[in-house]
């Protein structure tokens, strides 16, 4: 398993993970996850001492709309990837003391047949997708779900900041704006400035305190 390149996509500590498939004439082989080859810079300062807790795999149709969810108690990271089909991967900074607060990246992710990618998002970040095609992803978390625990953002809300994003994914994600495939729940979840409102913020600070 040797990396082909680790990217960090415009939120800090948000990376994508890309490594070759062996591919011959019979098809391919890969490992999907190795965990001693994520000590490395810079993923090991998020890899060393995790441990992943619950691994996910879900379906959607093309038009899909999921997210932006997100979990503390326990802060939950996710290693996502797409399995077979056309995922773009949606990450927002909800850290209330975070210099990017606001800030949403779109990280385009369709299927090939000569790499896999894995995009790891952080603990304090709101995560969802949307999807091109019918699609199958998996994702492995660093803590379990606790339904009790998790809020979210509208992917429609008007402060969102999309100005990092491609203009052709922010197209394709405004031509599903009308989709029926996303639940009321997340279509009606809270804008940024609602977010920010709400006292449970204390739970995501990007620094910590300082000393008194």
């Amino acid at each position: 398993m040797i990396f082909e390149s680790i990217t960090e996509l415009g939120l800090s500590g948000v990376y994508a993970i890309r490594f070759r498939r062996h591919l011959d004439k019979r098809g391919y082989f890969v490992e999907t996850f190795r965990k001693s080859q994520f000590r490395v810079p810079p993923l090991d300062r998020h890899f060393v001492g995790s441990e992943f807790l619950q691994c996910n795999e879900s379906f959607s149709l093309a038009g899909t709309i999921r997210g932006l969810h997100f979990q503390w108690n326990p802060a939950m990271g996710k290693l996502v990837r797409t399995v077979h089909g056309h995922m773009v991967d949606l990450v927002a900074d909800i850290r209330p003391d975070s210099a990017t607060v606001g800030k949403i990246i779109a990280h385009d992710m369709p299927e090939s047949r000569e790499s896999l990618e894995w995009i790891w998002v952080p603990p304090g970040f709101a995560h969802g997708n949307f999807f091109l095609a019918d699609t199958r992803i998996e994702y492995m978390c660093t803590g379990e779900h606790n339904p009790e625990c998790e809020a979210g953002i509208s992917p429609f809300a008007a402060d969102l900041d999309w100005g990092a994003c491609d203009s052709a994914i922010k197209d394709a994600f405004e031509a599903l704006r009308r989709t029926e495939l996303i639940t009321d729940k997340d279509r009606q979840a809270m804008s940024v400035r609602e977010w920010l409102a709400d006292s449970r913020t204390r739970n995501f600070r990007s620094r910590e305190p300082e000393p008194v």
